[in-house]
């Protein structure tokens, strides 16, 4: 009598596009894939791999890191600029009667900081909402399907409108410098805190300017860029940067106001 082998059931491998799949249309994303949390972009790994085929969670991760560290080494050198400013307004010398005379002279800030720092809060905003787009779960799936590019076409115009604000910045900071000039307090003049003024201000000014670039990287990333998540990348690390920048205004701002 014949007998009958029946073979066990061998567990059907996934492919290798199914394991490493790194998403550029192979495979669409499900609900839990496109998670997001902290308003955005966080925990938005589309797989769990890791090595050269990493996950666009990791690497988003990994360029939040390096920023972060970039930003550290920014924060520092403000640090040393506040304390050069609060040392020199804490100086002075003895005179001739033995009287403690302190060389520091407030310094009437131009009012059109105020318009400025609004400036800036509102570009933090719409910085925040471009970012926010870029990592909408019903417009990265249609990405996934090959429909079109919904995420920068969303993002673009509030990218557009930081990068006018920024400059409408950058601009007020220049009209300040100008009225501090024609008020009498002009660049290395006898005044430190004038001095002290330019010095603060210019700086983050700079740093600001870095963070337009940015901008303007992001901006021609959004179509350069054929990969969603190198998109989402340069636009997170962007909004953080604009952030960053905003919230140091805020205390330089505010230092300037009560410590003149």
């Amino acid at each position: 009598m014949p007998v009958i082998v029946t073979p066990p059931d061998v567990e059907r491998r996934p492919r290798r596009s199914e394991e490493n799949d790194g998403g550029h249309g192979r495979r669409p994303p499900n609900d839990r894939d496109l998670k997001r949390t902290g308003g955005g972009g966080d925990n938005d790994s589309w797989n769990g791999s890791s090595g050269p085929n990493r996950s666009p969670g990791s690497r988003l991760r990994t360029y939040r890191l390096n920023l972060f560290l970039v930003l550290c080494a920014v924060m520092m050198f403000f640090v040393g600029i506040v304390s050069v400013f609060f040392v020199t307004r804490s100086a002075g010398h003895i005179d001739a009667y033995d009287h403690y005379v302190k060389t520091w002279l407030p310094t009437l800030l131009p009012p059109i900081l105020w318009i400025n720092t609004a400036v800036l809060l509102l570009s933090s905003v719409t910085i925040e909402i471009a970012r926010r787009h870029m990592f909408r779960p019903i417009d990265a799936m249609e990405e996934w399907f090959g429909l079109g590019r919904p995420t920068s076409r969303r993002a673009l115009p509030w990218l557009l409108a930081t990068l006018i604000l920024g400059l409408a910045f950058v601009a007020g900071q220049i009209n300040a410098w100008r009225q501090l000039a024609l008020d009498g307090a002009p660049y290395h003049s006898s005044n430190n805190s004038a001095d002290l003024f330019y010095i603060i201000t210019g700086a983050h000014a700079l740093h600001l300017l870095a963070g337009i670039v940015a901008l303007l990287v992001a901006l021609r990333g959004l179509y350069s860029f054929r990969s969603i998540e190198n998109r989402q990348i340069m636009v997170d690390c962007t909004a953080w940067y604009w952030h960053s920048m905003g919230v140091l205004w805020l205390c330089l701002f505010a230092m300037l106001l009560l410590c003149r």
